[in-house]
Formats: structure tokens, sequence, C-alpha cells
């Protein structure tokens, strides 16, 4: 169940890469993500799809893994904030009016409300692994929290995505290094 889990989750976040490189960015105008969204509401609904089935694959790996208390309550809140993100991003896609706020909370959540949480779940499952894959583990986990920072300037907003893709990365050589399914 793990390894089905971190593959579904693994395609689903680079889906949600892939869709969401050509939309809006946090400093976008309210205009700008208004019509963005109002001229591309088929691809934004895919996004918000993918962003949202990251998040229950990732919660579906945590269940299956059961890791360490710290590091399950952190899978549970990455995972939510995840679907969090999907539904805003959908949101954004039928109300281009109030695209702006929910686009800004869709990359929140998504951002910082993904990345530190997920940090906690790397760092709480790296106590079990080999030293050489807990001290990336710790490393990737450390970076990932300091992305909470880049609500204060966007020049952390680089840590983003080292710690939703290392992260990812991670937690695939975790899972299919010790699977016992």
């Amino acid at each position: 169940m793990k390894r089905i889990a971190i593959i579904a989750y693994g395609l689903f976040t680079v889906a949600g890469g892939v869709l969401g490189a050509t939309g809006t960015r946090p400093d976008s105008s309210a205009a700008e993500v208004a019509a963005y969204d109002a001229s591309h509401q088929g691809l934004i609904r895919l996004l918000a799809l993918a962003v949202f089935a990251a998040g229950l694959s990732l919660a579906i790996w945590t269940a299956a893994a059961r890791p360490p208390r710290l590091g399950f309550a952190g899978g549970l809140l990455a995972s939510g904030s995840l679907l969090l993100s999907g539904l805003a991003t959908w949101t954004a896609a039928q109300n281009p009016e109030f695209a702006r706020p929910f686009t800004s909370l869709s990359f929140a959540a998504g951002a910082f409300g993904f990345a530190v949480p997920l940090a906690l779940l790397i760092a709480a499952v790296a106590r079990t692994t080999p030293r050489w894959l807990a001290v990336t583990g710790y490393v990737i986990a450390a970076l990932a929290a300091l992305s909470a920072f880049g609500m204060l300037t966007s020049v952390l907003y680089p840590l983003i995505p080292v710690g939703r893709f290392g992260g990812l990365i991670w937690l695939v050589l975790v899972t299919f290094r010790k699977s016992d399914d």
C-alpha cells in the first residue's frame, strides 16, 4: 500500500508542478490573477484536482507507513494543507472575481502550510533510517522548515520546492528501501 500511495503522491505532485508552472505568482495583481483564472478555468481545475489528489495520496502513505507520532501529525497536517490548497485553487477557478484571495490562500497552504508539516514528517521518519538517509532527510527537513520564513520575505521562496520535491524524492527512497508491503 505504501508503494502505491507514494507513487500516486509523486505523480500528482509532479503533475501539479507542471500544471501550475505557467500560472500567476504570489506578487501578481488581482487583475492579472482574475484574467488568468477566467481564461484558464479548465487548466486550473485540473491543477486543483492534482494538488487535492496529492494530499489524499500523502494521507494514505502516512497512514500506511505508520511513522512516529510527530511524523504522523506532520504527514496529516501536510496532507490537509494540500487538500486545502487544491480546494482553494478550485474555488478561485469558479469565482474569478475572488481569485486573488483564494489564489493567495492556495499558495500559502501549498507552500509554507505544506512544507513545514512535511519537515516534521521527514525528520521523524529520518530517525528510523540509516545514517546517510537520515542526514539527507534532516537537511531536507531543515530547509523545508526554513521556508516558513518565506512569509516574511520572498527571497526564501526557493526553499519551498526543496521541501516539496526533495521531500518527495526522499520519501520515495525511504518507501522503496524499507517497504514491508
